[in-house]
Formats: C-alpha cells, sequence, structure tokens
C-alpha cells in the first residue's frame, strides 16, 4: 500500500525542479541570479517569504505544540506582523534607495567593509544551524515512511538526497526559481493541511470544537504566566515577536534577498506585510491539526502514545493513519517546506558570500560572469555543507520548533541592533559597531546558556527565547551609542566602499 505513497513523493521531487527550470528560463547576468532582476510580482514573493520561513518545524513541531498546550503560540505570529510593518516602512526604503543585493551591503556604506563581513559572517554561521536544524527534522517523517517498506535508509542519505534535488534547480534557476518553486510548494503543504483537517474532522465526534473549547485548547492569552521564563506570556510573545520579526525581516539575507526581488518598494511593502497575515493564519491552521489529534486520542500523553517528544505527533499520524497516497501528499508537503527553505538559503548564502565576502576582502572586482559562476559554485559548497551540519540534529529530544527560534537568539540581536545603531546614532563608528556587535554576541552567550530562573515548581527555567532578540538589540545600542560618545561629530553620510577596478 505504502508504494502509492513513495511514487507520489518521487513525483513531487522530479517535479520541483522541472517546474523550477521552466518558470526561472535562463540566467544571463549576476543580477539575474541574485534578485530576480528585481522583476518578481508581489504575491509571489509574498508566497515565497512565507515559505521561506516557515520550514517544516512548522509543519512537523506546531501540532505538537497544540497538542501539549494551547493556541498561545499565536501571539507570536501577532508581533510577528507588527514586526513586518516597522521592517517596512524603516528599513525597506534603505534596501531600494540603494540597488542592494543583500541586506549587509547598507551596513557597509553606513559604516564599512570590516562590519558588513562580520554581519554577513554571523548570518552564514546562523544559517547553518538553524537551518541545518529544520533540513534534519524533515528526515524524521521520510525515515519513517522508508522503514514501514523495509528500507532502512540512514539520515544523511535522506538529507543528501533532499539536498540534490533541491540544488538542481536552485543552482541553474537561481532566486527566480526559488521564488516561483517556493509558491508553488506553499500551496502543497497547505493544501495538505486542509486535507488533514477534513480527515480529522470526519473521524472526531460532531461536538468536536465545542469540546476542544470546553478543555482551553483556543485560548491564546494566558495572564497568569511568567513572561520571564514562558515564551507564551502576552508581552513576551507579542513584543518579542515583533523585535525577532523586524531581525529576520529586517537584516536576514534569506528574507530580504526576496524583498528585493520586487519591482517596486511599494510591491515589496505588500509581500512582506501580506505575509505577515498568512503566516498568522498558517499557524493557526497547524494549531488547529494539533489540537484534533489531541481529541483524536483523548488527550493521551506522550509516553501513552509510545512517543518521546511531541515532535513526533503530526508525523506518526501522517504515516500510520492517513489512507494511501495521502501520506504521500502529506510527506511531499513536508518535504516542500524543507527544500523551500534550504533553496532560499543556498541561494542567499552563495549570494552573500559572493557579495559581500569574497569580492570585499579580497578586493577584486569581477566581471559580471564570474560572479555569476561563483555563486553557482556556492551554491553546491553551502548544499555540502549543509548536510554535515544537520545530521547532529536528528538525535535532539527538544521540541524543534523552539530550538529553531533559539539558535538565532545568539545573533539576531547584534544583527539587528547594528542597522538600528547606523540609523539612529549618527555618531557611530564602524569600530563602535564592531565592538558592540561582538560583545552583544558574547553576552547572548551567557544569557542563553546561563540565565535560570526558579520556577513554581523549584525547577530551573531558562529565560525565554522571545526576549533574546530584544536584550541583543539592547546590548548593542547601549554599548554602540556609549563608544559613539567619543566622537565629537556625525559620521560621514556614507562610507565609500568601491572596489577597485579590474
Amino acid at each position: 500500500m505504502r508504494t502509492l505513497d513513495i511514487a507520489v513523493i518521487a513525483i513531487f521531487l522530479v517535479a520541483m525542479p522541472v517546474l523550477g527550470l521552466l518558470l526561472s528560463g535562463k540566467q544571463r547576468s549576476s543580477s539575474d541570479y541574485f534578485v530576480g532582476d528585481r522583476d518578481l510580482p508581489w504575491w509571489a514573493v509574498c508566497f515565497s517569504v512565507v515559505a521561506t520561513e516557515t520550514s517544516s518545524l512548522t509543519v512537523i513541531s506546531v501540532p505538537g505544540v497544540a497538542y501539549l498546550g494551547t493556541f498561545g503560540f499565536l501571539q507570536l505570529a501577532i508581533g510577528y506582523l507588527i514586526g513586518r510593518i516597522v521592517v517596512s516602512f524603516v528599513l525597506l526604503p534603505k534596501y531600494f534607495s540603494g540597488e542592494l543585493v543583500t541586506a549587509y551591503a547598507f551596513l557597509g556604506k553606513r559604516f564599512g567593509r570590516g562590519l558588513q563581513g562580520t554581519a554577513s559572517v554571523t548570518f552564514l554561521v546562523t544559517r547553518l544551524l538553524a537551518d541545518g536544524l529544520r533540513l534534519a527534522l524533515t528526515a524524521l517523517p521520510v525515515k519513517v515512511v522508508l522503514s514501514s517498506l523495509g528500507i532502512d535508509a540512514a539520515y544523511w542519505q535522506i538529507l543528501l538526497c533532499i539536498s540534490v534535488f533541491t540544488v538542481i534547480y536552485t543552482y541553474l534557476g537561481g532566486i527566480k526559481a526559488v521564488v516561483w518553486v517556493d509558491a508553488i510548494q506553499m500551496l502543497v503543504y497547505v493544501g495538505g493541511a486542509v486535507v488533514v483537517v477534513a480527515i480529522l474532522a470526519g473521524r472526531l465526534p460532531s461536538d468536536w470544537f465545542g469540546q476542544l473549547v470546553d478543555a482551553g485548547k483556543f485560548d491564546m492569552f494566558d495572564l497568569s504566566l511568567d513572561p520571564l521564563t514562558s515564551p507564551y506570556a502576552a508581552i513576551t510573545a507579542i513584543v518579542g515577536g515583533a523585535v525577532l520579526s523586524m531581525a529576520s525581516h529586517g537584516s536576514d539575507q534569506i528574507i530580504v534577498q526576496r524583498l528585493l526581488t520586487c519591482r517596486t518598494l511599494g510591491d515589496s511593502r505588500k509581500a512582506l506585510i501580506t505575509s505577515g497575515v498568512i503566516v498568522f493564519f498558517q499557524f493557526a491552521l497547524f494549531l488547529l491539526i494539533g489540537a484534533m489529534l489531541w481529541a483524536l486520542y483523548n488527550g493521551a500523553s506522550l509516553a501513552d502514545r509510545g512517543l518521546t517528544k511531541s515532535d513526533e505527533i503530526f508525523p506518526t499520524f501522517i504515516v500510520n493513519e492517513l489512507p494511501p497516497g495521502l501520506t504521500g501528499l502529506l510527506i511531499a508537503g513536508i518535504l516542500s517546506a524543507a527544500m523551500s527553505t534550504l533553496a532560499s538559503s543556498l541561494n542567499s548564502l552563495s549570494t552573500s558570500t559572493v557579495s559581500d565576502l569574497y569580492q570585499r576582502f579580497t578586493k577584486r572586482r569581477l566581471d559580471d560572469e564570474t560572479v555569476l559562476r561563483h555563486g553557482k559554485i556556492w551554491t553546491i559548497v553551502w548544499a555540502v555543507i549543509f548536510v554535515g551540519f544537520a545530521i547532529p540534529f536528528t538525535t535532539t529530544t527538544t521540541p524543534l520548533v523552539e530550538q529553531g527560534l533559539g539558535i538565532t537568539g545568539y545573533t539576531y540581536g547584534a544583527l539587528l541592533g547594528a542597522f538600528v545603531l547606523g540609523l539612529a546614532v549618527k555618531r557611530a563608528r564602524q569600530a563602535d559597531a564592531i565592538a558592540a556587535f561582538v560583545v552583544t554576541v558574547v553576552v547572548m552567550g551567557f544569557v542563553i546558556l546561563g540565565v535560570e530562573f526558579t520556577g513554581a515548581n523549584g525547577k530551573a527555567l531558562p529565560l525565554a527565547y522571545p526576549w533574546y532578540t530584544v536584550i541583543g538589540v539592547a546590548v548593542t545600542l547601549i554599548v554602540g551609542g556609549l563608544l559613539s560618545l567619543r566622537h565629537r561629530t556625525d559620521a560621514p553620510e556614507a562610507v565609500e566602499t568601491e572596489l577597485p577596478a579590474k
């Protein structure tokens, strides 16, 4: 019976690269490869942004959050929307006015090549860790499906297979292929989720919705939660989520690059803000699945279900309880989310490597054909590195959606703080910004690993992860602002970062 599922997955894996190449056309220049010649429709970019940030974490892990808890996770989505609005009117105009291809080129213009390189390297490391985790999560349900067919595939083999199919269209089609395939993949995984809701509704009693209401599963705001330790306390989720979104959508190249492919600043704003609305309803959809699974299993604990972590709840249902064909469709949806994030990461990593690092530190101006060639080469290099980073995450027991958001806490505050410092503190120079950047990363390492609070049951609890970026931004501004007081005059309007002629 599982042969049909394998066939669906195989067709999907082959179709995605083919569609990407057909929709993207031939890449004739580095601008075409990196920013789609700035000629993509805003709605396609919007879908791409949603697909890029969703990844397999949302598809697999968010239902587990609702299974064990409530709809409190949606508070983060409210914060995400607020953060997007701020980015749309504060940072996007800066990017479009400079005809930039990376977010960190703005830092290069404001401060100099040193900070641009520092920010770019930080981005590379953060993306490897965060998206390596996302890629690892995708391998879990795929391994279960293969095992049910008697195929004992190692995690690294699954990860390598996913990467190969993703690299094909990313390497040949550039950002255009990534954006268009992202849009299609979003429809696949959302459509699969809608099908699951329909199937669950058919298996539950007619009053299932009322049962979930009575059980408090739809509760969003819980004012009794400790804002220091609970990521779902209202002020923590909304304020922390807003600042986190400002960092991820305003200073992270993986999202900024998509926004720079729009034709106008207005189109970019529409894409970004609309994506926030879609993400809210998307989170609600996957939380609903988790709540319905809780009702289906009569609130059974993980141990009673024979599971060790909440991330296994939805994949186990997909593999064991959906009819043939639909299981394959849902696995294809999970692959869609993973491939979307991986493709976006590969393209943005190669862009940042060539534009922010290689040309800057070799002090060579490459001709356009060489830049295009280097971009494609680095796409392959980063794909190989990703597989190596993903393998260790396959053995983790912490809910991966929280781990993924926690990883960014080390660096997002420093990245966003550097942008805010450049905009708000006119006296700040490059040395001030780099010192503040480094101090922030060190401080966040101490905060994340060393700061704990005593919970109601006497158990030591870490600081809630939505506060990480907030604290990081504050540290960057305080350190950079104090250092800038050494200077009597404002910094130059823009630092010359042009490379010598080839």
